[in-house]
């Protein structure tokens, strides 16, 4: 009942803000109008501004609003209580592919393989095999990929360097030794005071989109949870990533609670599952002498192929309420362009997806300035997102109970953990 008079309470207030979220259809001579919701953080704000300015001067027949998207506890809140209210913007870029499905449901979005040289521009931007995992349940493309952040982690070079490790582990049984030199008691208390690397504890489901998903993308070769509406993780793979886990609990390498502060920065852990966001933060506020670097998500020991990892991407849309779809087509092409994937990365540090991001000349002085986010770069050909199911939290809540039980108290096997999540997430797609 909250969260129904929670969206309640975001509906009246998108509605609040008036009814002019909707295109306007130009009338003789006035320019169409689009209205465009970006993301609320100030380095989007400021780049969607930017944006919306030189389209405004180049194109006076297509004038295009920018607004920020209405604060609430998420995007995909408002966004739910805007199509309730039939209040959307015609174009959104906040928008997290978990969520699409469940707006395609609800008929609220265009169906963008309709426009005749939508395959042409996506493809001259990413191969057709990233593509074909934002294609939805139907078979249509509502979605244009847009940024992503590519999740690597994050590590303290002196103290893997104290601990006499010189490269970087890249196994489960490499990192697990890593973590048991890494991990020592300081004080003598017989605890430990810093820890090889913190995992999240919290079972809210967002939670396992950093530890369990991401290494399961990284020890599968790149697959996702599911194969259409069909269950596909109760296999090796998860179970390898479950007992790793649990393995690093079981030996106190991970700490079991959080920490007040930042304790990568306090030395703490030496390690930290994180994406390019975190460059800019710890460049900030990083102590004299802080040594920091970033490696791929470690795999199996017997795993043999490219490295793969959760991309965090968010991608751009157009709602059904818009009344000229080709105009708004016409902008989203404009937001991937060249020049505005350029600007995407130096004002935001977000990273396009695109396939040509470290050989086309025009980002090649953004990488010179940022060298640390090339190790980024090199991952997006090899991102995943998420699988197009309106269930998807569901599904993640099943996940969460069982790593929580099974990676962390170790009351059940790794397999067994797997094995219960799978039966679970089968039952939530067939209600």
């Amino acid at each position: 009942m909250g969260r129904v008079l929670g969206l309640l309470v975001v509906a009246f207030e998108v509605v609040a803000l008036g009814f002019d979220g909707c295109s306007q259809a130009g009338r003789g001579n006035e320019p169409v109008r689009l209205t465009y919701w970006s993301a609320a953080n100030v380095q989007e704000v400021e780049l969607a501004r930017e944006l919306t300015a030189r389209w405004n001067a180049e194109h006076p027949e297509a004038q295009v609003v920018h607004q920020p998207i209405p604060e609430s506890q998420s995007s995909e809140e408002v966004l739910l209580a805007a199509i309730a209210a039939k209040t959307t913007p015609d174009l959104c870029s906040a928008i997290w592919p978990g969520v699409v499905e469940q707006f395609v449901r609800a008929r609220a979005l265009v169906r963008l393989d309709t426009f005749p040289d939508f395959f042409a521009v996506m493809t001259a931007r990413m191969d057709s095999g990233l593509l074909e995992q934002y294609r939805s349940l139907d078979g249509g493309f509502y979605q244009i990929p847009w940024k992503t952040n590519p999740i690597l982690i994050q590590y303290n070079k002196k103290l893997l360097r104290e601990a006499g490790i010189d490269k970087v582990p890249r196994t489960y049984s490499e990192f697990l030794e890593a973590g048991e030199r890494v991990t020592r008691d300081l004080d003598g208390d017989g605890r430990p005071d810093r820890w090889m690397m913190f995992v999240n504890p919290d079972v809210r489901w967002w939670q396992r989109f950093f530890d369990f998903y991401t290494f399961y993308i990284a020890a599968s070769g790149g697959r996702t949870l599911l194969r259409g509406r069909e269950v596909a993780f109760d296999d090796q793979a998860a179970a390898a990533v479950f007992r790793f886990f649990q393995e690093g609990f079981r030996r106190s390498i991970f700490p079991r609670a959080g920490f007040q502060g930042d304790a990568f920065l306090r030395g703490l852990i030496a390690a930290q599952v994180t994406g390019p966001w975190s460059i800019p933060y710890v460049e900030k506020y990083r102590p004299p002498g802080f040594e920091y670097d970033f490696m791929p998500i470690p795999v199996p020991d017997d795993y043999e192929g490219p490295l793969y990892t959760y991309g965090d991407p968010k991608n751009i849309v157009i709602f059904a309420t818009c009344r000229n779809p080709q105009v708004a087509w016409e902008f989203a092409r404009y937001l991937i362009s060249e020049e505005a994937d350029r600007l995407l990365l130096e004002r935001t540090n977000q990273l396009p997806i695109r396939k040509d991001l470290l050989t086309d000349p025009r980002f090649a002085g953004y990488f010179r300035s940022n060298p640390m986010m090339e190790r980024f770069a090199r991952q997006v050909l090899y991102t995943r997102g998420v699988d197009p199911v309106p269930e998807l939290k569901e599904v993640f809540d099943a996940i969460s109970m069982e790593f929580e039980a099974a990676c962390i108290y170790g009351t059940k096997t790794p397999e067994e953990g797997v094995w219960d999540a799978a039966g679970r997430c089968r039952q939530i797609l067939m209600e």
